[in-house]
C-alpha cells in the first residue's frame, strides 16, 4: 500500500531538498553534550492535519504519517509531489484537566513555503488544512 509514496519520496527527496520549517530558538536543553530537545516557535502558517484514534499511540503516529506521505506524494488536487518539510508533528491530546493523555493524537505536515497561499486539496477526508497561528513546539 505505501509502495508507491516511498518510491515517490525516494525519487524526489534527498536530504538536502528537505526544506526545515522556519523557527525561532526559544530553549534548547542538552545533557553530556548531547541533544534532548529544542523548545521552537514556528510562525502562523498552515499544516496538513490528520487526526487518529487507534488503540495504541503508536499505531496512530504511524497510520497518520502514512496518510499524509500519500498526500505529501501526489494524491492531492495538484497530482504532484509537495516535497517534506521538517519536523514532522505529532499532538498528543489531553484530557479536559490535562491530567492524562487522551487516545487520539494529531499528525501534521507544515505545508512548504510556496504552499502556502494555496495548498492543495488532499484526496483524503481525513486530512484537513489548517492554518494555525504562531505556535510552539518542543523537537527532539
Amino acid at each position: 500500500d505505501m509502495a508507491e509514496p516511498i518510491q515517490q519520496l525516494t525519487r524526489n527527496n534527498s536530504p538536502q531538498e528537505r526544506q526545515t520549517i522556519p523557527f525561532t530558538l526559544i530553549q534548547r536543553k542538552e545533557k553530556l553534550g548531547d541533544l534532548l530537545y529544542e523548545k521552537r516557535q514556528y510562525g502562523k502558517a498552515k499544516w496538513a492535519c490528520i487526526k487518529m484514534n487507534e488503540k495504541q499511540y503508536e499505531q496512530s503516529i504511524c497510520l497518520g504519517f502514512m496518510k499524509l506521505m500519500r498526500y505529501i506524494c501526489e494524491q492531492n488536487s495538484s497530482g504532484l509531489y509537495l516535497g517534506i518539510t521538517i519536523p514532522i508533528v505529532t499532538i498528543v491530546h489531553t484530557n479536559e484537566s490535562q491530567s492524562e493523555m487522551a487516545q487520539s493524537v494529531t499528525v501534521a505536515y507544515y505545508l512548504p513555503e510556496v504552499l502556502q497561499d494555496e495548498p492543495p486539496h488532499p484526496f483524503d477526508s481525513d486530512i484537513i488544512i489548517e492554518e494555525w497561528p504562531s505556535t510552539v513546539v518542543y523537537s527532539r
